[in-house]
């Protein structure tokens, strides 16, 4: 099943399109990933599903409905969740704090803890800090609390917005077994991903996009040994 769907999807910022008509889809239980170089268009792919931008033609389609023109927290309450690029947390609240934010549309309580508790069983590092502000960890720390925020909301679907940007190697290799298990589980994930390598070996499926267009898609380890691709994204000649 289909769980979300952009067809011919446009978006500009002023008078630059940055991306111009792209189709992708997820399917339910999927890991999909978006891959290309800084200004591709990957970011403003994702804040226009999110609702964060309008996108200017196209149609973006979550759970079979046409979800463009909802603000953002309403489509977050249908069970989408962003880990944005550059974390996001809130600097000011405890890594508590921040989790209860994750959590803010439920009304569970005791699954609420549970979740709590299954955060700090994936990253054992936060619950040892569970006390300490945001704002003072590290920015691997930093990703670990914005990744257990957005699982808080329980999410469908899971967006993923360059969750290895300025890791150290051992932390990118932490964050993406986190995603692998958190695929496992059965979570919906699109992530978007500058380390193709990673981000390839760890998708059922990826989308390379240049210049706001989708110009190669594929099953993950197929588009990993695709000569372009190693050329392009890997290095290699």
């Amino acid at each position: 099943m289909t769980l979300l769907a952009l067809e011919q999807l446009h978006v500009s910022y002023g008078g630059i399109r940055a991306v111009k008509g792209i189709d992708l889809r997820v399917e339910t239980g999927e890991l999909v990933c978006l891959i290309g170089a800084n200004g591709a268009g990957k970011t403003t792919t994702l804040r226009a599903i999110t609702g964060l931008v309008p996108p200017a033609g196209g149609r973006v389609v979550y759970d079979g409905q046409e979800i463009n023109g909802l603000r953002s927290h309403e489509i977050a309450r249908r069970g989408l969740a962003l880990v944005p690029e550059g974390r996001g947390v809130f600097a000011q609240l405890t890594i508590e704090e921040n989790l209860a934010m994750g959590a803010y549309a439920r009304k569970d309580a005791a699954g609420v803890a549970l979740d709590v508790e299954r955060a700090f069983t994936l990253f054992p590092r936060l619950k040892e800090r569970r006390k300490q502000t945001a704002g003072t960890l590290s920015g691997g720390e930093q990703q670990m609390l914005a990744i257990s925020r957005a699982l808080m909301s329980r999410p469908r679907l899971l967006l993923l917005d360059e969750p290895s940007m300025g890791l150290a190697p051992m932390m990118v290799e932490k964050i993406f077994e986190v995603i692998r298990g958190i695929s496992a589980e059965g979570v919906t994930l699109l992530l978007v991903e500058q380390n193709a390598r990673l981000a390839l070996e760890a998708s059922h499926r990826g989308y390379v996009l240049e210049g706001g267009l989708v110009t190669l898609e594929g099953e993950g380890r197929s588009l990993l040994h695709d000569p372009r691709i190693r050329e392009a994204y890997l290095g290699e000649a």
